[in-house]
């Protein structure tokens, strides 16, 4: 992938600070994210990533991250064979934007 393709999770911050509509997408299984999760993303799990590239037009920005960058790297390279030429993995993933104290949302609903 190029660097074109990847953005920092501070970048990603930014970008939530000034776009907070922006398409970000969390490809972790549901209890990852009902654990921590980045306010605003919606978690679609890589394994159904597939049946929901409708949901997107192919010059839309989608942001996408993971836990740790592996399988958020898996999804964007799959969204650009698919035509999306705008999709950007989100580099570090959940592990990096904790890490750097950033701010999370917590599923507290049982």
């Amino acid at each position: 992938m190029s660097d074109d393709s990847s953005i920092t999770v501070l970048e990603l911050a930014e970008l939530l600070k000034s776009q907070p509509q922006i398409c970000l997408i969390d490809v972790r299984e549901p209890e990852e994210h009902a654990l921590a999760s980045i306010s605003g993303s919606e978690l679609i799990p890589l394994s159904t990533l597939p049946a929901q590239t409708h949901r997107w037009s192919l010059e839309q920005p989608i942001y996408v991250h993971c836990k740790a960058g592996g399988r958020s790297a898996r999804a964007v390279q799959f969204l650009k064979t698919q035509g999306f030429t705008q999709a950007t993995n989100v580099s570090g993933g959940m592990d990096a934007w904790l890490e750097e104290g950033l701010p999370v949302s917590k599923d507290d609903a049982e």
